[in-house]
């Protein structure tokens, strides 16, 4: 049975990442990020306090926990205003995969610079014409003697310019027709012919998002991870862990503008008193509280299903958390904003980018629309509409 109260261990580890990260602050990720500077420094040390790897095998240099670990990281150093976008792919998607089917040497080679953050790795899957239609991908991996040459195009791939490999997403040339065949490659940023652009967006974060131009990359027979046959079981290995990361990066979002809120309330005199003294400010705030902590239940739920080897059951659970926290961010960001009334859009107070920054969990990694299409389908058993 699975209890709803996190270990001791858990506990312990969730003060030392919100200890670490609140050494940087928001002010300081906010900084880096306006400059167009990078967070590698909290990014390094929480590599070498052992907490980036702390999903990844021990052996390859990890902490050998679970998902639920690695989530409770991701959550703790959004709640103090550092969210990092890549721990959700390099250490969840990528070092999953690669943990579960990767080969000895594969594990030997790319793990523990995953765990120390030494050699992060990207993850492409998203392409320009097939959006959420995992189906559609058209980058393509042809044999070639006794390696591979990959073509096609990704977008939206986050932080390209920092890692050293990217895990990509494509279907063998056969599979054009009919069901997809996903089959994946760790591939180099350096390769030739792997060229990426930067994608402008209105989002004030470190993490770069990127266009992808894959032309004739030559890749060796052991870049391929997994079974070559293998198909989408080997994909959503990494799937999974990512809407969980995802929902524990919108729910640590979430607390930060809560508290930022909540703080507020209690200094700021209009009239007679704080204007938390007012229920038209405290009853929202109060909501968000209760929305927040029911999405951060469900996320622990997946996470414990999806460790225990329930991968159908964590499918559902890790899909309707990442619905649910998102929603609870974009509300309690907003509420937030609200509560700040004018200062809320301003830089000082830094409320308003989190409106931009939680909105992003309602589409990325996977929209509301196709969760609510998955829950329809799955869990009540309507027919398929898409």
């Amino acid at each position: 049975m699975t209890s709803f109260t996190e270990s001791d261990e858990r506990q312990a580890l969730r003060r030392e990442v919100a200890r670490l990260a609140g050494k940087y602050g928001r002010e300081w990720f906010t900084e880096k990020a306006r400059a167009g500077e990078k967070t590698t420094d909290l990014w390094l040390e929480i590599g070498r306090t052992g907490y980036l790897g702390i999903n990844i095998p021990e052996e390859y240099g990890g902490g050998g926990g679970g998902i639920g670990d690695i989530a409770a990281v991701c959550e703790e150093l959004a709640a103090q205003g550092c969210p990092l976008l890549l721990m959700v792919v390099s250490p969840a998607i990528c070092g999953t995969i690669i943990s579960r089917y990767g080969t000895e040497d594969q594990k030997q080679r790319w793990l523990p610079g995953i765990c120390d953050g030494t050699g992060t790795m990207a993850f492409a899957i998203t392409e320009p014409d097939a959006g959420t239609n995992t189906h559609n991908i058209t980058t393509t991996a042809r044999r070639d003697g006794d390696g591979w040459v990959l073509n096609g195009r990704k977008i939206y791939i986050s932080g390209v310019d920092e890692a050293d490999n990217v895990l990509v997403v494509a279907r063998t040339e056969d599979a054009r027709t009919g069901k997809v065949k996903p089959v994946l490659f760790v591939l180099p940023t350096d390769s030739e012919g792997f060229e990426y652009r930067p994608i402008p967006m209105e989002i004030v974060s470190p993490e770069l998002q990127f266009q992808v131009f894959i032309d004739d990359v030559r890749l060796p027979d052991d870049a391929l991870v997994g079974d070559e046959d293998g198909g989408l079981v080997q994909l959503f290995a990494g799937l999974n862990p990512e809407r969980i990361m995802a929902a524990s990066f919108s729910t640590g979002l979430a607390r930060f503008a809560l508290e930022k809120a909540a703080s507020y309330a209690k200094e700021r005199t209009v009239f007679q008193g704080p204007i938390g003294t007012h229920q038209a400010i405290a009853h929202p705030l109060a909501q968000s509280k209760i929305e927040i902590e029911m999405a951060r239940l469900m996320t622990q739920k997946a996470a414990a299903l999806y460790d225990a080897g329930d991968d159908m059951g964590a499918g559902e659970a890790a899909n309707m958390a990442k619905y649910a926290a998102a929603e609870a961010a974009c509300d309690a960001a907003d509420r937030a904003v609200q509560t700040h009334g004018g200062n809320g859009i301003t830089q000082e107070y830094g409320m308003a980018g989190l409106l931009v920054a939680t909105r992003a969990g309602r589409i990325a990694p996977v929209s509301r629309e196709m969760i609510l299409n998955f829950v329809a389908m799955h869990s009540l058993g309507l027919p398929k509409s898409y």
